[in-house]
């Protein structure tokens, strides 16, 4: 065996070739996407970002906004295995996960585990705060370990492997309210809010009954993989990792160094897996936005779609007008891009 070590791909920089080469697909896909999706850019950059961090997402609207279409989109595009679950309060975990069934084999009776739609590239769970906590609950496994365990027995889950949920305003009557465990399973949440009546004119008017136009396959499997690949090699320079780590270390009340705004309304702050959601959103941020390098601004990008679900505000936070995503707008305001003041002899 050869003593000259092979640097390993995924340690090596990208080439300017490669990144505009990515650049290009992503540019592709959200182009197809704006043809399904009217009037939703910035919604659609932050969906292809978290699916290109191999992130689960949460998207939060009324009824009618898109939401499932959008989803139904991405997995054509993308050419994916697709499922959709519509969550009831009458759902079970069997119904979402499989179950083993008794057949008769070689004259002997045996239980054979049967696969449920979770088994798909990305499952759609419509209306997920609709089913009840223990439905709810059923999916953590599958989206921490990619993989579901039924009567002891392991079973993997087809990669990549997402969930995509969608849940009305957890103010509505009839909705079950996700635990913080499973909430923070999800890389983003994002509220999905109307379109202007110029986009909604163009819908009344270009689309028969309101139909999207069909979508065909873009991107291939090798290339997806290209590109989650070319994802995890984006570099994130130490001083912007710093910037994350003070970033989600200030959403804790009982941090000294945190805003004033924290200190009196958050209860409980984000996680470390808040952070790596962040490092790793952020490196798909700035590959969609044709960079080889994390920047401060691929942060503050992602910021709110992942902190805002993350930490849970005390109940005085409402009467003082102040939601999650208020105040992460906020902290990011508060929170220097640098940690330590630069020296004056240095400052430009």
């Amino acid at each position: 065996m050869s003593n000259t070590e092979v640097t390993p791909l995924t340690d090596t920089l990208l080439t300017p070739e490669q990144v505009t080469r990515a650049k290009g697909t992503i540019d592709h896909l959200l182009s197809e996407l704006g043809r399904s999706i009217l009037g939703q850019e910035e919604l659609l950059r932050l969906v292809t970002t978290c699916i290109l961090a191999r992130g689960h997402l949460l998207l939060e609207g009324l009824p009618g906004l898109g939401k499932t279409e959008l989803v139904k989109s991405l997995s054509a595009l993308m050419g994916l295995s697709f499922r959709r679950v519509q969550f009831t309060p009458d759902l079970l975990p069997g119904d979402i996960l499989g179950s083993p069934i008794l057949e008769e084999q070689d004259g002997a009776r045996r239980l054979v585990f049967h696969k449920g739609p979770i088994f798909a590239n990305l499952l759609l769970a419509d209306e997920i705060n609709r089913a009840t906590p223990k439905t709810q609950s059923a999916l953590l496994e599958a989206m921490q370990e990619k993989r579901v365990t039924v009567l002891g027995e392991t079973h993997q889950l087809p990669l990549p492997f997402f969930v995509l949920a969608t849940q009305n305003p957890i103010e509505l009557e009839g909705t079950y309210p996700l635990p913080e465990a499973q909430l923070d399973r999800f890389t983003f949440k994002i509220s999905v809010q109307g379109v202007g009546p110029d986009t909604l004119q163009k819908i009344i008017t270009d689309r028969k009954h309101g139909i999207p136009p069909e979508l065909e396959t873009i991107i291939s499997g090798d290339e997806l993989d290209s590109l989650f690949e070319m994802v995890d090699r984006v570099h994130l320079p130490e001083a912007v990792a710093n910037y994350i780590a003070r970033l989600v270390t200030s959403t804790h009340a009982s941090r000294e160094d945190s805003p004033e705004v924290v200190k009196q309304f958050v209860r409980f702050g984000a996680s470390p897996r808040a952070a790596i959601a962040l490092a790793n959103t952020s490196r798909a941020a700035a590959i969609l936005a044709g960079k080889p390098n994390v920047g401060f601004d691929d942060v503050k990008f992602v910021a709110s779609s992942v902190l805002s679900h993350r930490v849970i505000l005390d109940y005085s936070a409402r009467m003082e007008g102040w939601d999650s995503q208020s105040l992460i707008r906020k902290l990011i305001e508060d929170v220097p891009e640098v940690g330590r003041e630069i020296p004056a002899d240095v400052q430009v």
